[in-house]
């Protein structure tokens, strides 16, 4: 059995189809004629728009509209007058048009993988796509199809791009393998759109499955395994068929309401980082928007983004959801996000240096942009303000005082806003967690964070491998702390919802609903299955569960108790 990142849910069997990738060599030899050659660069642009067009037309008919944009994207990035114009400047200097898109592709995937955001690193992923295409027209070589490939087929490859994937039948794709990518990643994104299993970021795949072999492809918990025997084969049948009963179990949910077991009722939202994604939460039934994170807007550009700029992209999503509550948290840099753009000074301990609030407040006009661009939105829809990473009251009142400012200068040019705009705080740090009842002053809500806080808790990096094990929600100091925050919240009479990724664990649900938690924001792909497991638990059963965690000394024992308990069992 081999041991992968869980991407895309599900259990396929079938025979391994391996994707090799192409050998983009080239030559580094100066070319005869630069302007000749800036032509040929060219005609290869206008050769890579067009089958990138057809492409996402392609995709857009298999898996859906926001699947195709990811190539539409494809084509927005290569037309950017900087990445084209840094190319073109290159091979009039002499380069050959391979090696000058080759050292421009280079340096914006450096840029974006040192940011350490995930979102961010994705852009790596879409670059990496493009090079490899863009390599392909200009070496004349014709692009991986699997459109021919037969039933029963598994996919194994280094990485399932987006243009690759467009060629994909899921009647007969059955499961998608790959070495490199992550559940947040294009190739795990189009796998669940077009419901294949897929397992990924599984080192030496491409060498420890053999073409044609037999396989198992395990979605759901991250596993592969070659050449099973018959026990195992029918086991996995069984598991797949009772796999695609509870799929059409959820689909029964959609248009429900979110209540537990007894009738409570609990707001279920969805966290996104572009406008466009607020109608992905429309088609997967959320209730609105708990988190909309903002960076995307500052990224993958060379300036920071205007009022003006700000504002239709608020408005957008404000505009989709109507009715429906859109909570905008403002900026959150620092940490692992920087924009290379404002020369972020290096610090020794990032996490515990200018980040999130603290960053803005200290570039007041930064935020007072967005201030002020937010304001404006609310006036087209259900906009909530958030700010993220406060640690003491002072950083709230400065954040709220210069949300007047702006109130008073837009009253004063005639521009329309909600005038009574909530304004909330990310709980994300200890400090915040221990002055919970007084930041709940100031507050309309709280929103959890439960991914720094869960490190600030336990002084732990996820991302460090020799410690990472122990970093869990399920953690007694983690659940406490929670606890206390939505006490503290109920005490204040605000709502207490909860964005990080706690919120979508079905070990977490019972101690939530008992704590008290009245929202739930995760990933839109997720909406079904929380309010799935959301609904086998009565508030009774969730408060004794509660009650017996609480009493426990370790996250081994509490992990244990809850992973024993049918309700939290798969359909």
């Amino acid at each position: 059995m081999l041991q992968g990142i869980a991407a895309s849910d599900g259990i396929g069997l079938g025979r391994v189809m391996l994707l090799e990738e192409h050998s983009l060599v080239y030559s580094d030899l100066p070319p005869a004629d630069p302007k000749a050659e800036l032509l040929r660069f060219q005609g290869a642009m206008e050769t890579f728009c067009r089958n990138t067009a057809k492409q996402a037309e392609l995709l857009r008919r298999s898996a859906g509209h926001k699947e195709a944009q990811i190539l539409s994207a494809h084509i927005q990035m290569v037309s950017d007058p900087y990445f084209q114009g840094e190319i073109e400047k290159r091979i009039a200097e002499g380069q050959r048009a391979e090696a000058a898109l080759d050292q421009i592709c280079q340096l914006f995937i450096a840029m974006f993988l040192a940011s350490g955001d995930d979102m961010t690193q994705q852009r790596a992923a879409d670059i990496r796509d493009i090079r490899t295409a863009l390599l392909c027209v200009l070496l004349g070589l014709k692009e991986i199809e699997v459109t021919k490939a037969p039933k029963g087929t598994v996919l194994v490859a280094k990485e399932i791009s987006p243009s690759v994937a467009a060629g994909i039948n899921p009647k007969n794709i059955v499961g998608i393998v790959t070495e490199i990518g992550g559940r947040t990643s294009h190739s795990a994104i189009l796998a669940r759109a077009l419901q294949v299993p897929a397992v990924l970021g599984l080192p030496g795949s491409t060498t420890l499955l053999k073409p044609g072999s037999f396989v198992i492809v395990d979605g759901t918990e991250g596993q592969v395994i070659p050449e099973p025997d018959g026990e195992v084969v029918q086991a996995y049948r069984q598991r797949r068929a009772r796999f695609l009963r509870r799929r059409r179990q959820l689909n029964k949910l959609r248009g429900m309401p979110t209540q537990t077991a007894s009738g409570e009722t609990y707001g279920l939202f969805c966290n996104i980082s572009k406008p466009e994604d607020a109608e992905k939460v429309l088609e997967e039934d959320g209730e609105g928007v708990g988190l909309f994170r903002t960076e995307f807007l500052f990224m993958d550009r060379e300036r920071l983004p205007g009022e003006e700029e700000q504002f239709a992209a608020y408005k957008r999503a404000a505009a989709v959801l109507g009715d429906r509550p859109l909570t905008i948290r403002t900026l959150d840099l620092g940490g692992d996000k920087a924009l290379p753009y404002l020369n972020m000074p290096k610090e020794e301990n990032p996490f515990l240096g200018l980040r999130g609030i603290r960053y803005c407040l200290q570039h007041p006009e930064i935020l007072y942009t967005q201030l002020r661009a937010v304001l404006r939105a609310s006036a087209w829809g259900n906009v909530r303000l958030m700010f993220p990473l406060i640690s003491i009251p002072e950083e709230l009142w400065a954040g709220r005082a210069l949300l007047e400012k702006a109130k008073v200068e837009l009253t004063a040019q005639g521009m329309a806003f909600d005038p009574h705009i909530p304004v909330g705080i990310m709980v994300e740090t200890p400090s915040a967690a221990l002055l919970a009842d007084v930041l709940a002053r100031d507050a309309d809500f709280f929103s959890i964070g439960t991914n720094d806080l869960t490190g600030y808790m336990l002084a732990c990096d996820r991302n460090n491998p020799q410690i990472s094990g122990m970093f869990s929600s399920l953690q007694p100091c983690v659940l406490r702390t929670i606890r206390h925050i939505v006490q503290q919240a109920h005490a204040h009479h605000i709502p207490v919802g909860m964005c990080g990724e706690a919120a979508a664990d079905a070990l977490m649900a019972p101690l939530l609903l008992a704590f008290g938690l009245t929202d739930f924001s995760v990933a839109p792909a997720s909406v079904l299955t929380v309010r799935n497991f959301i609904s086998h638990w009565s508030l009774a059963e969730a408060r004794l569960a509660a009650e017996a965690v609480m009493a426990m000394d370790t996250e081994e024992e509490i992990s244990r108790y809850l992973r024993q308990r049918p309700e939290t069992q798969p359909l």
